[in-house]
């Protein structure tokens, strides 16, 4: 089996015991991109040749008997918008073609040091909103990957790389895990620090991780879950045997609270039977809960802060290059320069009120259930989907993951989305873990 064809989990551990060279790994996932890249379109920027410096600079450093990372020759793609010293950092606009930054993101130094080899830089829309970039689905060409993290659902989807890195401020991460069949962690807000990664909006914002496996993703998480002392939102969150945790058998069966939302109603008619049939195969544990009503305020509020806060970021960007930007990008920040302080005020102050209203919810449960996205990746490349089946949990700022469990007749995914308690993120990884591993069994 070719190398690509591993997990993380499997290539750390080969590497680590020498059964395997960064190299030969290297050109494994070398030759996967060079066989399906000019299709699916996931990278922004690849160089195959520093990728096997990298790789050689790995195998020289165990061959020299120096301690190793936890994550010690895995190769990851990064979302075009965390910054890298030795690569292009674009965030999928024109304006910045080959801008090269001078320092790394936490996050990719924090990779860098625990031994992990950065690939390359994964395809985002433009400025992380909804103006595709140039990536297609690998299940289906003629499909959106989704977006905005559209470049790295589709590499870790195809084989071309192992665990990738995106983001969410709306439903950037689980969105194009959903429509690529991959799983998309987006933890619970102030987990990972976002210093050196563009910013759409400070209070919605969180970095996600995309792997094939909820193992591959606890492992990542155990790592870039720090706090970071540039980036006031983060706390510190103990991660000592996060992925034993993670990996553990639940203490008794999980329970879900199914919460199907005013949105519902926007679920495709196909996605929707599809929906049923999965609830029915894990009726025993899931419980229907009433949508509360103040949840429908949510999207008005996230819609509020997340424009207004694009408007403050990007307008020197809107003002000098308002004609080279997406047009949905323009529209958003029009709208973000006309919100009233007093709307602003309101929709922030509402976040730990309605959490506070709703968390009781977790008592008994371990879980929201609840679908990913409206359907099936839609067709065309000119539209991303729908976030709405996410922004309430990220506006909430709880942590969500979708899991590829639901296939439809045509054999896409359609991915089925966890929601934990804030702050409860290895429960949800370990519940999701359960699931994954004993869904065909239910």
């Amino acid at each position: 089996m070719s190398l690509c064809f591993l997990s993380a989990k499997e290539i750390i551990e080969k590497t680590k015991k020498g059964e395997v060279s960064s190299v030969d790994v290297a050109k494994s996932f070398i030759e996967r991109i060079e066989n399906f890249e000019k299709e699916v379109k996931a990278w922004a920027f690849f160089d195959k040749k520093l990728f096997l410096e990298r790789a050689e600079e790995k195998d020289k450093w165990r061959l020299s008997g120096k301690p190793l990372g936890p994550l010690h020759g895995l190769p990851i793609g990064i979302k075009d918008i965390f910054k890298t010293d030795d690569m292009p950092t674009q965030y999928g606009t024109s304006i910045r073609e080959n801008y090269q930054s001078r320092d790394d993101s936490k996050v990719v130094s924090i990779l860098r040091s625990a031994g992990a080899i950065i690939m390359g830089k994964t395809v985002t829309t433009e400025l992380a909103y909804f103006d595709p970039g140039k990536t297609t689905n690998p299940h289906d060409y003629s499909r959106t990957p989704g977006g905005s993290s559209s470049g790295s659902a589709a590499a870790v989807a195809s084989f071309m790389a192992p665990l990738a890195i995106g983001s969410q401020t709306n439903g950037s991460t689980i969105r194009p895990a959903s429509y690529c069949g991959v799983v998309g962690y987006k933890p619970s807000y102030g987990l990972i620090s976002r210093t050196g990664v563009l910013t759409q909006s400070y209070l919605l914002d969180q970095v996600g991780v995309m792997a094939r496996s909820v193992e591959d993703i606890a492992l990542c998480s155990s790592v870039i879950i720090q706090k970071d002392l540039e980036d006031k939102s983060t706390v510190v969150f103990p991660t000592e045997n996060f992925l034993e945790r993670v990996e553990s058998k639940p203490f008794f069966e999980p329970r879900f609270i199914f919460i199907k939302t005013s949105k519902w109603k926007n679920l495709e008619i196909t996605a929707s039977k599809d929906f049923d049939k999965f609830l029915k195969k894990v009726n025993k544990y899931v419980t229907v809960y009433s949508d509360p009503s103040y949840f429908e305020q949510i999207y008005e509020y996230h819609k509020v802060i997340h424009e207004t806060d694009m408007a403050y970021n990007f307008l020197s960007t809107y003002e000098k290059h308002k004609k080279k930007i997406g047009k949905k990008m323009v529209e958003a920040i029009e709208r973000g320069l006309s919100y009233k302080a007093k709307d602003y005020a309101e929709a922030v102050n509402s976040i730990e009120t309605i959490y506070d209203t709703f968390k009781d919810a977790f008592h008994h449960y371990h879980a929201i259930i609840t679908p990913a996205t409206t359907g099936y990746p839609p067709k065309g490349l000119t539209y991303t989907g729908s976030p709405e089946f996410c922004t309430i949990w990220t506006y909430l700022g709880m942590p969500a993951l979708t899991l590829p469990l639901i296939e439809g007749s045509s054999k896409l995914p359609l991915g089925v989305q966890l929601v934990g308690d804030k702050y409860d993120d290895v429960r949800l990884l370990q519940t999701a873990n359960w699931l994954s591993k004993n869904f065909k069994k239910l």
